[in-house]
């Protein structure tokens, strides 16, 4: 039969359960636009930038069962959208970016956004497809969606030239995606070493990243067979329910939460799942690992990357928690620890430090204790979280407490500034009837802040809240700490509400604690209905967390003698002289 590349293109997106594309059309692709236009499968959005249409792919990948996918040109649409794909590659998020291509028939050079996209993408995709003739279409589709979704996912990219678009061509039967790859399950000989490990532990811990949150129930499970604290990383916040008594918080060393720096103070033996022990998510490496350390992981290649584990086994962490408390319930084990003291310290823990953080209302300002008391109040257990990278980011982790998996969505390794706002536009399009309410600092809104246009347009009533305080506030701490000086962090005297007013927001502002209760109601309401909500919060950034805290510790105490020293007495004679 003969079909043209964009037909093809379209039948493999719709057979792989593609909902939604984000990009702009232009000369490269507007036949697989057009394509699009014709599926009553799938949606193409436009958006005002190839770098948020890759982060609301990423969104609706990290909140749906759903590939999120970019249709963009090459050239300028491929370097615009590479912040999105690097984000994606290093978060393991999956993403298809289908781009077009120059004409290959033509035999002329210097074309229009004509380039190697080939070396561009290399270092931040798990594959790159060139499609040279129509057939290869679908089963490059295929293949790459069971490259994107397999293993730790990531992006794949995929190059069509324009010619293969345009023209018919021959093509045999159209095959239905079926899929092959098959999750790795543990080795039972390791899980039996685990085990092991475990039973002999007098104070075993866990700790669970991104790739463990669909298997929080197994968790819960394995938690409380054991009578162990669990605590997350920052991206895997959502792995494991805050509201469960073991919950201890974002990481164990001295940039996690009292909870989790006291519950994990004697660990001599910690099973971690999902987790790559990654910078961020070790507070810059600040963490001492127990001798006894099991890591587990889709991907082999993060075993003792960073500390050496006793047994790594590759596998699915549901799979992986699921024959671990299959071997436990087959030796009839029963936990020595005192799961009634633990719970009882860990909740003391959490609530003495969050009263740290809400001890008397303000009237000229927000304090985020306050703030993320009354949000939590006020929205829905399965609501959806999305922040930025900044300082509210570890706010948020510290004090909003997270129900539901997947309830919480970070850049973190990648780590992109931007985010957060067309994040929001994607997983509120995959959860249109759940509450998605982003957190983002003034900085990270400058950068996307005119796709808040495309949300009103497709009327997506999301709830965002700009953490105003005029400057790089996470970078700007950084600085002040040690420097007694502000370089390049102090931004110019932005009005939200014109931004609102270009883009079609419902805007409120919100400049001290006794107007949080009715004003978040009202973003509330008004999101309910379909308009986008930006809110204006004046915030309070003063009290540092324990991540800042934690972070500049860890750097420190690794510092030559002699640099230390240097770095200390520079600090002490820029704040005592000016």
């Amino acid at each position: 039969m003969k079909k043209t590349g964009s037909e093809l293109v379209v039948h493999a997106l719709e057979q792989i359960g593609v909902k939604f594309t984000f990009g702009i059309p232009g000369v490269h692709t507007t036949e697989i636009y057009d394509a699009l236009n014709n599926s009553k499968k799938i949606t193409p959005l436009l958006v005002t930038h190839e770098g948020c249409a890759a982060f609301m792919a990423d969104g609706v990948s990290r909140s749906s069962n759903t590939i999120g996918t970019i249709v963009i040109v090459p050239a300028a649409g491929t370097t615009h959208a590479m912040s999105g794909i690097g984000e994606a590659f290093l978060d393991g998020s999956p993403m298809l970016v289908i781009s077009g291509g120059t004409r290959r028939d033509s035999g002329k050079h210097y074309q229009l956004h004509q380039m190697d996209l080939s070396k561009i993408v290399q270092g931040i995709t798990k594959k790159y497809f060139l499609i040279e003739k129509h057939e290869d279409i679908i089963p490059s589709i295929y293949e790459a969606y069971e490259i994107a979704t397999g293993g730790e996912p990531g992006p794949v990219f995929i190059e069509i030239p324009v010619e293969i678009q345009m023209f018919q061509g021959e093509v045999p039967e159209v095959k239905n995606y079926v899929r092959k790859y098959q999750i790795p399950k543990p080795d039972l000989t390791k899980i039996k070493q685990a085990v092991d490990l475990l039973v002999a532990a007098k104070n075993p811990g866990i700790y669970v990243g991104w790739g463990s949150a669909h298997a929080s129930e197994s968790i819960k499970k394995l938690a409380d067979a054991l009578n162990t604290p669990v605590c997350t990383t920052l991206q895997g916040l959502s792995s494991f329910p805050a509201n469960h008594p073991l919950h201890t918080g974002v990481g164990f060393g001295l940039s996690a939460v009292p909870a989790g720096q006291n519950a994990f103070k004697n660990c001599d033996c910690m099973l971690a799942v999902g987790v790559r022990f990654s910078e961020l998510a070790t507070g810059s490496y600040g963490v001492v690992v127990p001798e006894n350390l099991i890591h587990i992981d889709i991907n082999p290649e993060v075993f003792n990357k960073n500390y050496p584990a006793k047994v790594s086994i590759e596998s699915d962490s549901k799979l992986s928690f699921e024959a671990i408390l299959e071997e436990l319930n087959s030796r009839k084990f029963q936990s020595s620890v005192n799961k009634a003291g633990l719970t009882e310290k860990i909740a003391r823990d959490k609530k003495a430090y969050f009263d740290e953080w809400t001890k008397e209302k303000k009237k000229d300002i927000v304090s985020p204790g306050f703030f993320f008391k009354e949000l939590r109040s006020q929205i829905n257990d399965d609501a959806i979280m999305i922040v930025d990278d900044g300082w509210h980011t570890f706010l948020a982790a510290e004090l909003f407490p997270v129900y539901q998996p997947k309830g919480f969505i970070s850049p973190t390794d990648f780590n992109c500034m931007g985010f957060c706002i067309p994040a929001t536009i994607g997983t509120k399009l995959s959860n249109p009837d759940k509450q998605v309410v982003a957190i983002v600092g003034d900085g990270a809104f400058l950068m996307t802040c005119m796709e808040l246009l495309t949300a009103a347009t497709n009327k997506l009533g999301i709830m965002v809240f700009v953490f105003h305080d005029g400057e790089l506030a996470q970078i700007s701490k950084f600085q002040e700490i040690p420097m007694n000086r502000k370089t390049c962090t102090t931004i110019g005297d932005v009005k939200i509400e014109g931004v609102a007013i270009a883009t079609g927001c419902h805007f409120i502002s919100i400049d001290n604690d006794t107007q949080l209760e009715n004003a978040i109601k009202e973003a509330k309401e008004i999101s309910a209905s379909g308009k986008p909500v930006l809110v204006d919060v004046k915030i309070d950034y003063s009290k540092k967390t324990y991540m800042t805290k934690g972070v500049v510790k860890a750097n420190l105490s690794r510092f030559p003698l002699n640099e230390k020293v240097r770095f200390i007495g520079r600090a002490i004679k820029r704040h005592v002289l000016g």
